[in-house]
């Protein structure tokens, strides 16, 4: 796996816990997107701060690291949850290099398919606690694990309802910095649109992880994308970029934009 992140700031050293690098030196560094982290030692891992040290969310490894002793004060350590791309669209784009998540420290993110929370509780970490995931999960049963992980971190908001009806959890979601989808519905362009109207700010990002064979599975995976981009251009979403998933998912892609609002 590769992580990008600069020799800016190295962060403290200590011995890997919960099996990642135990025992090994491992050095934390900030990754280029804020909120996200490197963490260096017999191998890169890309890792996020954990919102609710001692705990993991899907038996994740942690990684405890010591930092600077001040003077007389007691040594604190500083616990990261190995973010596994395998498991999460957004730490996929982040290792294929994407240029912007539109997700940092302090960021409001509505989050659409947020299934059983593995990923939302990484966004969790990286909006850390001035910031607000209002995660949305259709299934009931995702549902459930969903709710019992936000009862840990209080910054993420369950909403278990469909993402096709945005008026129906208006009253529980404010104004957004961006909107992150993985519905894997056929209609997933309309309904990420439909929530930009709604709660996405002018401005703000849309990040959208596209399954090609979940939108046709007749059509080659470039013209399904192709075409998914071109709908969200008509919504108002300006797209920035976009790259494959390679080699975590397969036919997947990953949209980036901007929200100029509907014409």
């Amino acid at each position: 796996m590769r992580g990008r992140g600069g020799d800016r700031g190295r962060g403290g050293r200590g011995g890997g816990r919960g099996g990642a690098g135990a025992g090994a030196k491992v050095i934390i560094e900030p990754h280029r997107h804020p909120g996200v982290f490197v963490a260096r030692g017999k191998e890169d891992l890309l890792v996020t701060k954990n919102l609710t040290p001692g705990e993991s969310v899907y038996g994740e490894k942690r990684i405890s690291v010591s930092n600077p002793q001040v003077g007389e004060e007691a040594a604190t350590s500083t616990e990261y949850r190995v973010w596994n791309p395998f498991r999460s669209k957004i730490a996929a784009g982040i290792l294929g290099g994407i240029d912007e998540i539109y997700i940092k420290p302090g960021s409001k993110v509505l989050y659409l398919g947020a299934a059983s929370g593995t990923s939302v509780s990484h966004v969790a970490d990286v909006v850390g606690p001035e910031g607000t995931v209002y995660a949305v999960e259709f299934s009931h049963r995702s549902g459930r694990d969903l709710i019992n992980m936000a009862t840990h971190r209080t910054n993420v908001i369950p909403i278990v309802e469909d993402a096709r009806h945005p008026l129906k959890y208006r009253m529980l979601v404010g104004m957004v910095d961006c909107v992150f989808a993985d519905v894997a519905q056929p209609d997933q362009a309309r309904i990420v649109i439909l929530n930009a109207q709604n709660f996405l700010k002018v401005g703000g990002g849309v990040l959208v992880s596209i399954k090609a064979n979940c939108i046709d599975s007749t059509a080659a995976p470039e013209a399904v994308f192709a075409s998914e981009v071109n709908k969200l251009r008509e919504g108002g979403i300006k797209p920035k970029e976009q790259l494959t998933l390679e080699p975590f998912e397969r036919d997947h892609a990953m949209v980036a934009g901007i929200y100029q609002r509907s014409t």
